[in-house]
């Protein structure tokens, strides 16, 4: 059964990476909407509102108020804000950052983006909440229904996964990952908010392209060996970078945390059978 497509507005203002943008996503679950964001990019947006699914956004291609002003209309959506990483949150919590030099990762990121908003914003269906929603508008209502709750946390496109890219492909995606493991460590310990924000880019990646915890591993000690290097050159000492490895421990958490959380609530645990050689004798 073929992944249904998402339909994606974007609002980005640079046309090299509008264009660049477009290319990563194509022939996958997305499909992009492109509008001018500096010609009324609320009016746009619910002038199409019943057929997005999310927002792609170029940070400050918009003021900051638009933001403000979609969350008191209660027309919050999955988002990918493409910018630096830096700990703020301008949206909504289940906001995705990705730097414009990592948009390898574009495709995963979206996933992320609608698997954690349906996660924060879907209550369940005998909830009152649920009750009470607008008629008028329910993103999170058609999601779900298009996907099923939560589906594209467990149900992952195979065709993304590293192992199966062309070999060109999975090669620029691990220099992207690398890329974002490195901006990761050099936050890890100055900014929290910002490592945070760096973790979660890496290990969103991680999971929806099954990235091998053996590759997760060899990324961090390739950038580990190339920061001692750098500092034996220039004479400095390097022993503290052995404290880096609670970084790596981090990602390894927050990673087996999305792996648990992909697990659907109601698939029972049922044990292995045993077989005739271990049963109790009578």
């Amino acid at each position: 059964m073929p992944q249904p497509v998402l339909t994606i507005l974007a609002l980005i203002q640079t046309p090299a990476l509008a264009e660049a943008c477009v290319q990563w996503l194509k022939g996958g679950r997305y499909q992009l909407m492109p509008v001018d964001p500096a010609i009324e990019p609320l009016a746009q947006l619910e002038r199409h509102l019943e057929d997005i699914d999310g927002l792609l956004l170029e940070e400050g291609a918009i003021e900051g108020g638009f933001f403000g002003t979609l969350h008191d209309r209660g027309l919050e959506l999955p988002a990918v804000l493409i910018g630096p990483v830096s700990g703020d949150v301008l949206f909504h919590g289940a906001e995705v950052r990705l730097p414009p030099d990592q948009l390898e990762q574009l495709s995963y990121s979206l996933d992320a983006a609608v698997s954690r908003f349906l996660r924060s914003h879907i209550p369940p269906a005998s909830s009152e909440a649920q009750a009470a929603t607008p008629d008028g508008w329910k993103l999170s209502n058609r999601l779900n229904g298009r996907l099923g709750y939560l589906s594209v946390y467990y149900k992952r496109d195979p065709s993304r996964f590293l192992r199966n890219l062309e070999a060109e492909e999975r090669d620029e995606l691990l220099d992207s990952l690398r890329r974002t493991y490195r901006d990761l460590l050099i936050s890890y310990f100055k900014d929290p908010a910002t490592a945070n924000q760096a973790i979660e880019s890496f290990v969103n990646t991680a999971f929806f392209a099954d990235l091998p915890i053996t590759k997760m591993v060899e990324i961090h000690v390739n950038l580990i060996e190339e920061f001692r290097k750098q500092l034996m050159l220039k004479g400095q000492k390097n022993d503290f970078l052995q404290d880096y490895r609670l970084a790596l421990l981090d990602v390894m958490a927050h990673l087996c945390e999305m792996y648990r959380r992909s697990i659907p609530p109601d698939v029972p645990i049922v044990p292995a059978p045993m077989s005739e050689a271990s049963s109790p004798s009578a």
